[in-house]
């Protein structure tokens, strides 16, 4: 079947608007289950999930965390472990878009397209397996941690709100990298401006150190970094110091707004990709 007869048939299918609710959510389910299995076939795709956690905590807390923290490298897990809460969806959310690409051009998405079933469930679908990947990896993040001397100083009721907005900021940046990975022509184009987008968020932001010693432009720019605001809520909601309120609701608005814009032009731009 040509590019051409595929989306002709994409498009000649009813509109989503027309489907039920039941029916979305079956297809949705249906969906998940086929990405599920997707990864069960092929372990190695959750190695990023599973090891970059690791990897990362090993290397910033014993290669700078003596540095950063004065020679304390346990002061520095405390102030590290919350602030890679907010780093891992990020990274996780790059590789939805080389993979919704690579889908792309490997046709497996036209298929989808021809199918009876609304356009956005193949997009959440992919969501929710990617979130899962998020949790799993947030979970051995904060396995690590309690390794190397993390001390939990509120309660878990603090330290699961702080994992579920690092889910919902996460998820949120997925549909920007798939919207990105729907735009752009190659996988080697979407990791490229992936990583533009992210070494200025992360390495720009409180997550790997103070941002009192850095100047005043870069200070300007950390205040409104989302990162920040992120990884500043999961510290004062793991250690009950500062303030939780403000952080915790600038993280929700990015995450609310993000979303609210970049789905729905994730989902049209699946409907009309050629």
């Amino acid at each position: 079947m040509s590019a051409a007869t595929v989306t002709a048939s994409a498009k000649s299918l009813p509109d989503e608007g027309r489907i039920g609710l039941r029916a979305n959510l079956r297809h949705i389910g249906a969906l998940v289950r086929r990405n599920a299995m997707q990864i069960k076939q092929d372990p190695e795709s959750m190695f990023d999930a599973l090891l970059m956690p690791i990897v990362f905590s090993l290397l910033f807390t014993y290669v700078f965390g003596g540095a950063v923290s004065g020679g304390d490298r346990s002061q520095y897990v405390n102030y590290f472990i919350p602030g890679m809460m907010a780093m891992g969806g990020l990274n996780i959310a790059m590789s939805v878009g080389t993979g919704v690409n690579d889908d792309f051009r490997k046709g497996v998405m036209d298929r989808f397209r021809t199918m009876p079933i609304a356009r956005s469930s193949v997009l959440i679908a992919k969501l929710i397996v990617e979130t899962g990947r998020m949790l799993v990896s947030t979970l051995i993040l904060l396995i690590m941690g309690f390794i190397m001397g993390f001390e939990l100083k509120t309660g878990p009721a603090e330290l699961a709100f702080a994992v579920v907005l690092a889910l919902a900021f996460g998820s949120s940046l997925t549909w920007i990298f798939m919207l990105l990975g729907l735009s752009l022509k190659t996988p080697q184009a979407v990791q490229g401006i992936g990583f533009l987008v992210i070494m200025p968020l992360q390495f720009g932001s409180s997550i790997f150190a103070p941002t009192a010693t850095m100047p005043d432009w870069l200070q300007s720019f950390t205040d409104y970094n989302p990162l920040s605001q992120l990884a500043d809520a999961a510290r004062s909601l793991t250690s009950g110091q500062g303030p939780v309120a403000h952080p915790v609701t600038v993280a929700l608005v990015w995450a609310v707004a993000i979303t609210a814009i970049t789905a729905p032009l994730a989902v049209r731009k699946f409907r009309t990709k050629t």
